[in-house]
C-alpha cells in the first residue's frame, strides 16, 4: 500500500494536537534516565522531570518530549516496568499544566499510558519495528507518530552503518516505513519522519543527511514534516575535537547544536529536538524572521 501524499510539511504543518506556528518548532528534551548521553542522572527523578520539562515550556519550547530508557550508544534495554515507573508521573502532571507532551518510546504499552494520561505525539526511535503493536496503537488513537530512521537497538547499532549512498538509502528505508505503517492504518497526514541522525550512523554519515534534508521528507508517498534531533550528538564532538583529538564534552556542544538548528530551520524542518531550548527557540525565530524578509525582497521591483 502506498501512502498518499501530504498536503502540509515542513515549518508551519499542522499536526492534530499539537502547536501550530509558521516557524520551525522546538521540542524540548526530558530524560528520566540516569544514564542518557548527554544528561544522564539529571533529571532523573519525578520531582526534578517535571520542573525542568514546566522551565523548558518557560524558555520557549513548543512541546516537552519525555523518555524513559536512554538509547545512547551501547545502553542496555529496561524492563517496561521501569520504563512505564520513570515516566508515568511526570507525563501525567505535565499534561496537568497544559504542557504539549510527546512520549519518546518504542513500547506500545508506554504509548498507551502516555495517550491515555493526554499525550498527543508519539516519539518512536525504532519508526515501528520495536514493537509491530506500536503503529496499530498510534492508528487507533489517530495521533501524530514519529517514524524515525532506525537499524537495530543500541547495542549493535553501529555494526549496521555501512552505507554506499547515505541520504538515499535513509530515505527509501524511511519510504519503506511509512509505507509499513500505513498499511497498519496510520493517517498520513499524522506520519512525521526523523533521519535519525546517530543512530545507526557514524559522524561522516551525518553531515551528507544534515546538508540533504530537502530530500528526506520526499518520500514515495508524498512529502512529510521532518524531525531534526542533532543536539548534543557525538558527531558534533568530535567535529569540535581540542587539539590531542578529545571530543568536545557534550555539554560544550550547545553552541554547535543552535548551529544545527539553524540549518534545519532553513532547510524546512518541522521541528527540531533539543536539551538547551532557549538559544534554538531563539534560532528559529531569526531563521523565520530571515524567511520573510527574503521573501519580501524576492517580491520588490
Amino acid at each position: 500500500m502506498r501512502s498518499r501524499a501530504v498536503t502540509s510539511a515542513g515549518a508551519g504543518a499542522d499536526l492534530p494536537g499539537l502547536p501550530s506556528a509558521d516557524r520551525c518548532l522546538v521540542m524540548g528534551v526530558v530524560n528520566v534516565t540516569p544514564d542518557s548521553f548527554s544528561d544522564g542522572g539529571d533529571w532523573y527523578g519525578t520531582d526534578v522531570a517535571i520542573a525542568h520539562g514546566l522551565e523548558l515550556i518557560a524558555q520557549g519550547a513548543d512541546i516537552v518530549d519525555v523518555g524513559g530508557e536512554s538509547t545512547r550508544p551501547g545502553a542496555q534495554r529496561v524492563s517496561e516496568e521501569e520504563e512505564l515507573g520513570r515516566v508515568g508521573p511526570v507525563i501525567t502532571e505535565l499534561v496537568r499544566a497544559g504542557v504539549p507532551v510527546s512520549i519518546d518510546t518504542m513500547r506500545a504499552r508506554v504509548a498507551e499510558f502516555a495517550l491515555d494520561a493526554g499525550v498527543h505525539l508519539v516519539n518512536d526511535v525504532s519508526g515501528g519495528l520495536a514493537d509491530p503493536q506500536l503503529p496499530r496503537l498510534v492508528a487507533a488513537a489517530r495521533v501524530p507518530y514519529v517514524v524515525v530512521h532506525w537499524r537495530g537497538h543500541s547495542q549493535d547499532m553501529y555494526s549496521r552503518a555501512v552505507y554506499d549512498d547515505v541520504v538515499a538509502e535513509v530515505r527509501d528505508e524511511l519510504s519503506r516505513r511509512v509505507d509499513a505503517i500505513v498499511s497498519e492504518g496510520v493517517d498520513p497526514g499524522c506520519i512525521v519522519v526523523d533521519p535519525g541522525l546517530g543512530f545507526g550512523k557514524r559522524p561522516e554519515h551525518n553531515w551528507p543527511l544534515l546538508a540533504g534534508l530537502a530530500e528526506i521528507g520526499q518520500l514515495s508517498g508524498g512529502t512529510f514534516p521532518v524531525l531534526v534531533g542533532a543536539s548534543r550528538k557525538r558527531f558534533l564532538g568530535r567535529l569540535l575535537a581540542g587539539p590531542d583529538g578529545t571530543p568536545r564534552p557534550f555539554s560544550g556542544c550547545d553552541g554547535a547544536t543552535v548551529a544545527t538548528t539553524t540549518l534545519a530551520a532553513a532547510a524546512g524542518a518541522w521541528c527540531v529536538r533539543v536539551h538547551q531550548v532557549r538559544q534554538n527557540a531563539d534560532a528559529v525565530r531569526v531563521v523565520a524572521a530571515w524567511q520573510e524578509a527574503t521573501v519580501d525582497a524576492a517580491g520588490r521591483p
